[in-house]
């Protein structure tokens, strides 16, 4: 849910909240690559073994937010040309938030030769402009 509220709230010109420090870690894959996955895994993936799929994109929330702003930036400028940086409002964190999510998606790359078709930098451009087109209507 991270991603649509900091293009939600940065598209309003609201405060976009930031857990903690913002250092806490997510590792991201972008949805295609997830489904595609899945979709390998109930076809040729082995009868009764776990497959996690993963991107091997660990990013902290603060990288997000940054990355995010950064394409608002350049694809919708504020009117008064500054950053939707400045927006960012770092909040008390949530009591028992894990400090990083991790997924070893090794047996999947490994047995079924699986890898992401996207990387970071791709899919968060992607993922941007999916968001613009549904909520900038």
């Amino acid at each position: 849910m991270l991603i649509p509220i900091i293009i939600k709230k940065a598209l309003a010109e609201e405060p976009i909240p930031i857990y903690g420090d913002g250092k806490n870690i997510r590792n991201w894959l972008y949805a295609l690559d997830h489904c595609k996955g899945m979709s390998l895994v109930y076809h040729t993936g082995k009868e009764g073994n776990v497959y996690n799929i993963g991107g091997r994109n660990e990013r902290t929330n603060l990288q997000i937010v940054d990355a995010i702003c950064r394409i608002l930036d350049e694809k919708i400028p504020l009117k008064d040309n500054s950053s939707y940086k400045d927006l960012i409002t770092f909040v008390e964190d949530r009591a028992g938030h894990d400090r990083r999510y991790a997924i070893d998606a090794t047996r999947l790359e490994n047995e079924l030769d699986w890898r992401a078709d996207e990387n970071f930098d791709t899919d968060i451009i992607k993922t941007t402009e999916w968001y613009l087109e549904k909520y900038n209507k």
